[in-house]
């Protein structure tokens, strides 16, 4: 899965760029020499990725929201693209009980809107849109979940992106056939790393926690999660993106799964233990009181079809990605500059792949 010069002087089109996944994307995308417009909301957060990155000299970074179709398409007319990553999405699970009509608004319509403009582009030649580990319909039994199985989802976030999975296929099915164009969805795992400061997630939880000299509140402390780095299933895209843009008559799945090592699956309350070692914490976690809402008990994914269609592995075991991690945040309190420590993991990520 070598990551290659095929990126340099790329026209990319990139959704949700002011994320946390997006973030870590368009930055690795500037290094790697691709021409990119990008459009998303302000950072929720603050501070943010986003702007811990910045300046973003060279790239058409714009603040629009994909569910109002006439000022997203209008970028993406004039901006006539190549390849395309759609990653703006409601992410949350807990914020999608709180508001189901924003998460199916954004995740569903929002991904819609994208796939209008990309058939209307005639410059496009491939289209990758991201959903989510919790496509499929969880029956808790931990057994990792392969590209074949059922989609599903019981929370508005996991039922909005297997809704997003059934657009993408209507419109292949719809429009695209007989086009040289190339569609694609991509299901990673739980990922962490720095820069995330998102609300219910357990790394920024643990940090604010951890800053404020308290025990973190765990939920579900032995749920299972298929933790990776950030830069795991994004270098995936990229791999899978390249690939089906070279592809030719040759066929590639239509989605694909980009999870850990099985040794990285780990409950949360492990990961938790494992972080508190890692800042030297020895009171970690507590059981966080009351009811809540219900989440998955289990969640595994299988990364085979990954491998022997692309090429592509996870290359960090869960304790480097703990490591990573760990250093980024610890980087950043010392007032360190972060776009350069950000491209110096990249760079260390890209030595793995080489």
């Amino acid at each position: 899965m070598g990551l290659t010069d095929f990126w340099n002087g790329r026209r990319v089109f990139l959704t949700g760029h002011t994320g946390f996944k997006g973030s870590w994307l368009s930055l690795w995308l500037e290094k790697l020499g691709a021409e990119v417009t990008a459009v998303s909301l302000e950072p929720e957060t603050n501070p943010s990725l986003y702007g811990r990155l910045a300046p973003w000299n060279g790239q058409g970074h714009h603040i629009a929201d994909i569910r109002e179709a006439a000022t997203f398409k209008q970028h993406f007319i004039d901006f006539e693209p190549e390849i395309v990553i759609h990653m703006a999405a409601q992410a949350l699970v807990r914020r999608s009980y709180e508001n189901p009509t924003e998460t199916f608004a954004t995740n569903v319509m929002g991904t819609a809107n994208v796939l209008d403009a990309v058939r209307e582009t005639p410059s496009v030649k491939t289209a990758l849109v991201v959903t989510s580990d919790k496509v499929y319909a969880n029956n808790g039994s931990g057994v990792p979940f392969v590209e074949t199985d059922m989609l599903g989802g019981k929370d508005p976030y996991s039922n909005s992106k297997a809704c997003t999975e059934l657009v993408v296929q209507s419109y292949r099915d719809s429009f695209f056939k007989g086009r040289d164009i190339k569609l694609a969805t991509v299901r990673a795992g739980n990922v962490i790393g720095g820069g995330d400061w998102s609300k219910d997630r357990l790394i920024p939880d643990f940090i604010r926690a951890f800053e404020s000299s308290q025990p973190i509140l765990l939920r579900y402390p032995e749920a299972i999660r298929p933790w990776q780095h950030v830069l795991e299933p994004l270098g995936g895209y990229l791999a899978f993106a390249e690939a089906l843009t070279l592809a030719g008559e040759q066929k590639l799945p239509e989605a694909l799964n980009f999870g850990p090592d099985p040794q990285s699956f780990a409950t949360v309350s492990e990961l938790a233990e494992a972080l508190g070692r890692a800042h030297r914490v020895e009171d970690v976690w507590r059981l966080a009181p009351g009811e809540h809402l219900p989440e998955a008990p289990a969640l595994t994914l299988s990364s085979a079809l990954a491998l022997s269609a692309i090429g592509w592995r996870p290359r960090l075991s869960l304790q480097q990605t703990i490591d990573w991690t760990a250093a980024w945040y610890k980087a950043n309190r010392e007032g360190a500059d972060m776009r350069a420590f950000s491209l110096g993991q990249i760079a260390a990520y890209e030595e793995t792949v080489s």
